[in-house]
C-alpha cells in the first residue's frame, strides 16, 4: 500500500504540532505502507519528503499518481478538487478544531475578513467529511461532534447505517501519541534553568495563542513566593494571532514585574527534552470557550512522556484526565488563586508518585497505539470500495468556483501562502 500524507507545515528540525502529528503517524504507518510525505519545506533522515503547495494541486502531480491513499488535514479547493479527482482512498484528519480557532483567531481583525475565512474553514471540514473515506479525530467529544456534522450533511442514509452501524470503519478516533522511547537530554545542551537563571521551572512548553490564556499563567506565577522560580514561554509560533498574543503577555509579564521569560525561537523537536526534564511543573491556561471544549491539547502529552507533573484550567478532554488520574491540578478557567493553588501543590507535593502516574499514562498512548486504527484501514484499504461522495451544497461549491478562479492569480501576484487561517 502507498500512502502519500499531506501536510501543510514545513517538516524537520523545527514542526508545529499539526506537522508532528503528519510525521508521527507517517513513521507509524510506514510499518504496513510505502509512506511519502509531501510537505512546504523540510526534509527527514527516515521517510522521503517531496515538495507540496498547499495552494496549488501541481505540485502533487506525479505524488498523487503514485498513491493508493492520501492522508491529511481538510484541504484548499484546488487541492481537494485534485485528490476527489484522483481515484485514491482519502483519509481527512480533523483533530483540531479550526472553525472554532479561526473564529477566535479573527476576533479582532475586519469583519468581512473574519466571515470569509469562518466560511472557508466550514468549506474545507464539510468538503472532508463529502469525500473522506476515512475521518478521524482526537477524543471521542470531537467524534460526536463530527457526527452531528455528518447528520446536518445527511451523510448517514440509511444504507450507510446498515453497513456500518457503529460508524467505526468511517470516523475513528486516532489521539496525538508519544514517542515509546524514553526521553534523553541532549550531549552539552544548556538546560532552560541554566539559561534563565532558575533554581525552580515552570513550563509554559508551546506557543501562545488568541484561544490560550497566558494572563491567568503570569498572574498565578506573580502571587507565588519562591525565591529563584520562573514562568518560561517554549514557543514561539509566528502568525500574526500569535505574535499578538505574546505581545500582550509580555506586556503584562512588564507590568507585574513577574517572574516570566520568553523563548522567542522555536525549540528544535529533537531537543525538547531538554526543556521538559528541567522542568518541575508544566503549565497550560485558556478560555472558556468552545474551542477549549473540543480542543486536545497535544503539548500536554509530552509532560506525560517526561514525568512532568502538570498545572491547567479545566474543560477540554487532557484536562479531564489529568484531574482523573491525579497528573498534577485543575483550576477553573481564569481562576489565578486556583492555579496558583495548585502550583503549590505540585511543586510541594511528591513528584516520584506524580512520575509513577505520569509514566502509566504514557505507556497506553504511544502513537504505535493510538495510530492502530489508521493501520487498520491501510492495512485493508484495498479489500473495499471507495465512500460515495455527495456533490457540495451549493453556496459551498459557489465559494470553491470563485477561490479556483482567483487562485492562479494569486500566485501570480506572489501570494502563495494566503489565505492562511
Amino acid at each position: 500500500m502507498r500512502l502519500l500524507v499531506l501536510c501543510q507545515e514545513p517538516v524537520g528540525e523545527r514542526m508545529a504540532g499539526a506537522a508532528i502529528r503528519a510525521v508521527e503517524l507517517a513513521r507509524a504507518a510506514a510499518t504496513v505502507a510505502d509512506v511519502t510525505i509531501a510537505a512546504p519545506s523540510g526534509s527527514l533522515p527516515d521517510i522521503p519528503v517531496v515538495p507540496f503547495e498547499p495552494h496549488d494541486a501541481r505540485s502533487l502531480r506525479d505524488p498523487l499518481a503514485s498513491a493508493d491513499v492520501v492522508y491529511g488535514v481538510p484541504q484548499w479547493p484546488l487541492v481537494m478538487r485534485a485528490l476527489r479527482r484522483s481515484g485514491v482512498r482519502l483519509v481527512f484528519d480533523l483533530y483540531v478544531p479550526e472553525y472554532f480557532e479561526t473564529l477566535e483567531g479573527f476576533r479582532e481583525r475586519d469583519a468581512r475578513l473574519r466571515r470569509l475565512m469562518s466560511a472557508l474553514a466550514l468549506d474545507r471540514i464539510e468538503d472532508a467529511l463529502a469525500d473522506g473515506d476515512l475521518l478521524l479525530c482526537a477524543t471521542e467529544r470531537q467524534r460526536d461532534l463530527l457526527t452531528g456534522l455528518l447528520l446536518g450533511q445527511r451523510g448517514l442514509p440509511p444504507a450507510a447505517y446498515d453497513d456500518d452501524r457503529s460508524l467505526d470503519a468511517r470516523l475513528a478516533v486516532v489521539p496525538f501519541g508519544i514517542p515509546a522511547a524514553p526521553p534523553k537530554r541532549s550531549a552539552g545542551a544548556t538546560g532552560p534553568k541554566a539559561r534563565f537563571g532558575a533554581t525552580e521551572l515552570v513550563l509554559w512548553n508551546g506557543g501562545i495563542w488568541g484561544w490560550l490564556d497566558p494572563q491567568t499563567a503570569i498572574r498565578a506565577v506573580t502571587q507565588l513566593d519562591r525565591a529563584g522560580l520562573r514562568l518560561v514561554f517554549m514557543g514561539a509560533a509566528s502568525s500574526p494571532a500569535a505574535r499578538e498574543a505574546t505581545e500582550a503577555a509580555k506586556t503584562l509579564a512588564s507590568q507585574l514585574g513577574a517572574p516570566v521569560d520568553f523563548n522567542d525561537d522555536w525549540v528544535r523537536y529533537d531537543e525538547r527534552a531538554d526543556w521538559l526534564l528541567d522542568a518541575d511543573a508544566v503549565i497550560s491556561c485558556h478560555h472558556d470557550q468552545l474551542e477549549t471544549r473540543y480542543a486536545f491539547r497535544t503539548r500536554l502529552l509530552d509532560c506525560f512522556w517526561a514525568q512532568v507533573p502538570i498545572v491547567c484550567t479545566g474543560g477540554d478532554d487532557l484536562a479531564a484526565r489529568i484531574a482523573r488520574e491525579d497528573l498534577g491540578a485543575v483550576a477553573a478557567p481564569g481562576d489565578v488563586d486556583g492555579v496558583a493553588a495548585g502550583l503549590v501543590r505540585v511543586l510541594q507535593g511528591d513528584r516520584a508518585a506524580y512520575e509513577a502516574r505520569l509514566a502509566s499514562a504514557a505507556r497506553r498512548m504511544t502513537w504505535e497505539q493510538t495510530a492502530a486504527p489508521l493501520l487498520d484501514f491501510l492495512r485493508s484499504a484495498g479489500e473495499h470500495g471507495q465512500h460515495s461522495r455527495r456533490r457540495p451544497h451549493a453556496a459551498r461549491a459557489a465559494r470553491s468556483r470563485a477561490y479556483s478562479l482567483a487562485r492562479p492569480l494569486l500566485n501570480a501576484a506572489g501570494l502563495r501562502d494566503w489565505p492562511r487561517a
